[in-house]
């Protein structure tokens, strides 16, 4: 039997006197992909920063592998393994792509080692002196996720990582999903781009207004579609 990594219960959140999330509930086991879908504004990226505890005030009860994070700062959530990565990316523009790589600080152990991340990106192996900031989108959103895979992080925060880039590269990062779920890894994505996202989650969790409204798993996908069309007005 599966074991439980993240478990969200009644978690709202805050930025300022804006409140956000109205009580989230959802669990993510080991192993499992779970994609949030959801219109903008839905909530999505702000269960994944207030996960992380980078929201404003937020209460409620966030464990991971049974451990209470809602107390705990950003760094401190982060040494439970977990990566995350934000829509911004974050690539610094006065490093090289070699550096930051390696810029990160390790979390835990297991984490992937330059070969192994080079062989499932080559074009940082490739790209590594150059500036951060000259690599393309594509390179730069690789470079944001190799980044926290290097860290030892086992469940991986991924935030609209498919936005905006050319179908080529977004199919490319679709096999690294695979790759990373056969690898062990457990994922938590928020993808607009549902035609990315439809072939690789073993859950959907649908968000309206901060709270999460329905779930449903693959096998489930083709009878829900019609009505997922008009919660994501696509």
């Amino acid at each position: 039997m599966s074991k439980r990594f993240l478990e969200v219960k009644d978690l709202h959140a805050w930025y300022g006197e804006s409140h956000v999330l109205h009580g989230v509930n959802f669990h993510v086991d080991e192993g499992e992909v779970v994609t949030l879908l959801g219109r903008n504004g839905a909530g999505r990226t702000s269960t994944l920063r207030a996960i992380m505890g980078l929201t404003g005030a937020r209460k409620g009860s966030v464990k991971v592998h049974g451990t209470e994070a809602i107390g705990l700062a950003t760094h401190r959530i982060a040494r439970l393994g977990i990566g995350y990565c934000p829509e911004e990316r974050g690539i610094f523009a006065s490093l090289s792509a070699h550096e930051n790589l390696l810029l990160p600080p390790k979390l835990a152990d297991g984490g992937m080692p330059v070969e192994q991340i080079h062989a499932m990106f080559p074009n940082l192996k490739e790209r590594a002196a150059s500036q951060g900031t000259r690599l393309s989108g594509g390179e730069q959103q690789m470079l944001a996720v190799a980044r926290i895979l290097r860290t030892g992080a086992r469940l991986l925060l991924l935030d609209e990582i498919s936005e905006g880039l050319a179908p080529v590269i977004v199919q490319k990062l679709a096999e690294m999903v695979v790759a990373l779920r056969q690898q062990g890894y457990t994922i938590v994505m928020v993808e607009q781009n549902f035609r990315f996202a439809a072939p690789l989650a073993d859950r959907f969790l649908v968000m309206e207004h901060g709270q999460v409204i329905q779930e449903f798993t693959q096998s489930e996908l083709p009878a829900r579609m019609e009505r997922l069309h008009e919660y994501l007005g696509v």
